[in-house]
């Protein structure tokens, strides 16, 4: 059963790095608080249920739509309400209020489209790509839809392909930060942004760039929330926006990489207790949260940065 939770907790952590890595990326370029992220990872999960019952295709399909959907929706986002945000006097307090009103909103009116039963798909893809990797990979026989294998342990097929899915997208922002102009640029604003803007970067051009991946980067998470929890629900926004934050500050604020080991942790300490003490599973993110503020509060990593 401890092999089984490890591992779990692993393909869950995974997973959880891509739910937190856009939040962190928007909250090292801008010094923004995004309280609307949770909302965004929900909403990629109605762009999913909404793939299946309006054109009846597989909802894997809704990943490469919902991440353009949410990157133009960031960039519009950006030049709407940003600027405005980085001239006040203390921006980081005026977002955490703006975007806890976005999210009251949004919450809303996909209550009242939507309704508040709970949702859930299937993926016909998905089970044919499992498959296929099971024959090819693990030696498995064709036409065999079971659990994939891992250190003599059964897991359900979405938790590998949104595992896989999810290390293919942190590996994208580590080519994007490290090997790109922009990413330098953006390595640039988010170590000093001031510095930045006296050497002549177009820190805006920057600063949307980076919130439209940010919100891209949750709504692909969004897609497959509904395989990793079973369903969702317009309320679902809240939850996922406290694990974001969880998973962020475990890894270190600021340092958009770093959410890649907070969501290792965080993925293995939450199937620890699902496996052990699942009734305090709801818990987790609030007392990771306290221990981790208390203890280290600037991560893992040990980045400090300006929270105030």
């Amino acid at each position: 059963m401890l092999t089984y939770a490890l591992v779990a907790g692993v393909l869950f952590g995974l997973y959880f790095s891509l739910v937190g890595i856009g939040l962190n990326l928007v909250f090292g370029v801008m010094r923004i608080v995004n309280l609307a992220h949770g909302d965004t990872l929900m909403l990629g999960a109605f762009i999913a249920l909404g793939v299946v019952a309006l054109f009846g295709i597989d909802p894997l399909f809704a990943v490469p739509l919902a991440f353009v959907i949410f990157v133009l929706a960031g960039l519009l986002l950006y030049w709407v309400l940003v600027p405005r945000l980085q001239g006040s006097a203390n921006p980081e307090m005026l977002s955490i209020i703006l975007f806890f009103g976005l999210s009251q909103v949004v919450e809303a009116i996909t209550t009242i489209f939507a309704g508040t039963s709970e949702r859930s798909i299937q993926s016909r893809l998905l089970g044919t790509v499992f498959t296929t990797i099971k024959v090819r990979w693990f030696g498995g026989k064709p036409g065999a839809a079971g659990p994939i294998h891992i250190m003599g342990q059964g897991f359900p097929a979405p938790w590998v392909i949104a595992a896989a899915t999810s290390l293919i997208a942190i590996a994208l922002v580590y080519l994007y930060l490290y090997r790109t102009r922009l990413g330098t640029l953006t390595r640039a604003v988010m170590s000093r942004r001031d510095e930045a803007l006296a050497t002549g970067i177009d820190v805006d051009r920057v600063s949307a760039a980076a919130f439209g991946i940010g919100l891209g980067l949750a709504a692909v998470a969004g897609v497959f929330a509904p395989f990793m929890f079973g369903s969702v629900t317009p309320a679902f926004g809240a939850d996922a926006t406290v694990t974001s934050f969880a998973i962020v500050v475990l890894g270190s604020l600021g340092n958009p990489l770093g959410t890649a080991l907070g969501g290792i942790v965080y993925g293995v300490c939450y199937m620890l207790v699902q496996t052990y003490l699942s009734s305090w599973a709801d818990l987790l993110p609030y007392v990771l949260l306290i221990l981790i503020l208390l203890l280290r509060p600037s991560g893992l990593l040990g980045r400090r940065v300006r929270v105030a």
